[in-house]
């Protein structure tokens, strides 16, 4: 009864400070933490301990995987070496850096020890950061970047903070730690393609949306058991298995089973990021009872104090870090105008020349399929550019959160100072969460960073709708040509195929598809035949235009969204009349 009420109360709770959050403009994560602090003060409060295991087993992998499947796999790819330089790189700077700081303040604990430590305040949680980014209108590159950061930097920290952990009870090579890092992402990443493979094939067995959703829960322990016995990257494999199903599902999934699942997961998340925020202010107390009860000769002030200390470095660390990275990602910029010529020269010989003779038509296909491809990442690079404003808020952006203290409390118990490591972690992740979460909107305003340009936009969503609609009266004429669908039906059917950007405008009338002839079910089971086959030559076309990578994945994503609600209502109203 007493665990069930916490629930209760912990639930209606992280909704009323959710809610609270959203009039005063505040990213919700930011409140849970104080929330949950001045908690951890009131008498009578239960002690609740944040479990290293829970969060790290159980919270982070539905996490990352809810966020994997949302994240466009073409705009991953595009960033890829920004997203491996902030996951990666940055985060073995900020362990070695961290790890320096830590030893030079505290001898007594040893190198392993301070490299753990600094392992475990390497990582950053894109959770607030992106919240406020999208009330403030960040574009949505950096948006990508910040995710992308998110996604794969836990996998990178805990590698690194499971070898130096191996290193405190052994000699450990700088060859063996990169060898293991290795092997840890070879295989996460092999056990994540397959998992992800076929999750989506074995739910697109299924025809009922309940048990698809069910299943889906399940998929990133199935990545993260496997891959975690193999000694690699649970964490990895689990963000590989989101992006490839993220990737295949509008291919092979039902729109229902989509639309069902993304309501389902996006509450879960909420529920769980919310929980360990929550949870995270609550342990305070806890923390600071146990750095008295172990004080080895460090006050609880001191270890605060060192906390702040380490605060400032991994701050100062990733601002100077984005230095380079932005110059980086400029020098592609140039590069990618530079080529731009050569790509449109190489666009018309393939128009001009026939290589039938030279090459088989899969061949030219492929070819050709290469050079539209990147032709959209050079426009994609000379559109969508980061300049110095990105690089302040990229910057600024780094705050840690509550994995950084789980994955403290992973450390041996026999570790030097254990308690005031973990005390140290859980400043680092507090302050930074706040001082850089609740400043970030004015730096977003002081920078004055453009957002996505909304002309473009809008001009780009036209483009595809014209191409969906090209494909959908192909259908239709097709349909009308053999002679065997009533003319009645395919004009109706011609007049309803057309995507529209807000499906809810629809009147009553446009919504009745059903037309009314003599053969009431034979016209109506002809119509929504007809209505679903001009639907899957539009979503054909959609995938086909994500394939040459030609428009913006919030452009594809809107299309897309509107072709599922459209079919998913198209295959309620058959299924109406079946009962």
């Amino acid at each position: 009864m007493e665990v069930t009420l916490i629930a209760v109360v912990g639930i209606a709770s992280i909704v009323a400070v959710a809610a609270f959050s959203q009039r005063l403009g505040l990213a919700a994560p930011l409140s849970l933490v104080v929330v949950g602090i001045c908690l951890s003060f009131v008498p009578g409060v239960p002690v609740v301990e944040l479990e290293p295991e829970w969060v790290l087993a159980g919270v982070l992998p539905p996490l990352l995987y809810s966020s994997a499947v949302n994240m466009p796999a073409q705009d991953f790819r595009r960033d890829i070496k920004a997203i491996g330089g902030l996951a990666v790189l940055l985060v073995v700077v900020s362990t070695l850096g961290a790890g320096w700081l830590v030893h030079l303040l505290m001898p007594d604990i040893g190198w392993p020890a301070a490299f753990a430590l600094g392992a475990v305040v390497s990582p950053t949680d894109a959770v607030a950061a992106t919240s406020v980014g999208r009330k403030l209108g960040l574009p949505s590159r950096l948006l990508t970047l910040l995710e992308g950061e998110g996604l794969v930097n836990d996998a990178s920290a805990l590698v690194l903070l499971r070898s130096a952990v191996a290193a405190m009870a052994g000699a450990v090579s700088l060859w063996g730690v990169a060898g293991d890092f290795v092997f840890s992402v070879v295989v996460a990443v092999a056990v994540g393609v397959v998992v992800g493979l076929v999750n989506v094939r074995v739910r697109a067995l299924l025809d009922d949306t309940v048990l698809n959703t069910a299943i889906s829960f399940v998929v990133p322990f199935v990545a993260y058991v496997p891959a975690e016995e193999f000694d690699a990257s649970g964490v990895l494999a689990v963000v590989v298995t989101g992006l490839v199903t993220g990737h295949q599902s509008p291919r092979l999934l039902r729109a229902q089973d989509r639309l069902g699942e993304a309501m389902n997961w996006r509450t879960l998340a909420f529920l769980l990021e919310s929980s360990i925020f929550l949870l995270m202010g609550l342990g305070l107390k806890t923390l600071l009872d146990e750095a008295h009860r172990h004080d080895n000769g460090l006050g609880a002030g001191r270890v605060v104090l060192y906390g702040l200390a380490l605060t400032g470095l991994v701050i100062v660390v990733r601002m100077v870090f984005v230095v380079p990275l932005v110059a980086m990602v400029r020098r592609d910029e140039r590069r990618a105008a530079a080529a731009k010529p050569m790509i449109e020269r190489m666009q018309e010989r393939l128009n001009t020349f026939d290589l039938g003779e030279r090459f088989s038509p899969r061949k030219q296909a492929h070819i050709q399929r290469r050079v539209t491809r990147t032709s959209a990442d050079i426009d994609f690079r000379l559109t969508e550019t980061l300049g110095w404003q990105g690089g302040v808020v990229l910057a600024w952006s780094g705050m840690r959160g509550a994995i950084t203290v789980a994955a403290a409390q992973t450390l041996p118990e026999d570790t030097p100072f254990r308690a005031q490591l973990i005390l140290i972690s859980f400043v680092v992740a507090v302050t930074t969460l706040l001082l850089q979460g609740l400043s970030l909107p004015a730096v977003i305003r002081t920078v004055r960073i453009p957002g996505d340009d909304p002309a473009r936009l809008r001009d780009e969503y036209v483009r595809l709708v014209g191409e969906l609609s090209d494909a959908a009266s192909a259908a239709v004429d097709e349909a009308a040509a053999d002679g065997s669908v009533p003319p009645d039906i395919v004009d109706r059917v011609r007049q309803d195929s057309r995507i529209r950007p807000k499906q809810a405008d629809l009147d009553e009338d446009e919504r009745d598809h059903t037309p009314a002839p003599a053969d009431f079910d034979a016209a109506r089971a002809t119509y929504l035949k007809l209505r679903l086959g001009v639907i899957t030559a539009e979503r054909e076309a959609l995938l086909t235009a994500r394939t040459h990578g030609s428009y913006s994945s919030r452009a594809l994503q809107g299309a897309q969204h509107v072709l599922d609600l459209e079919e998913a209502r198209l295959q309620q109203f058959g299924d109406q009349f079946e009962e």
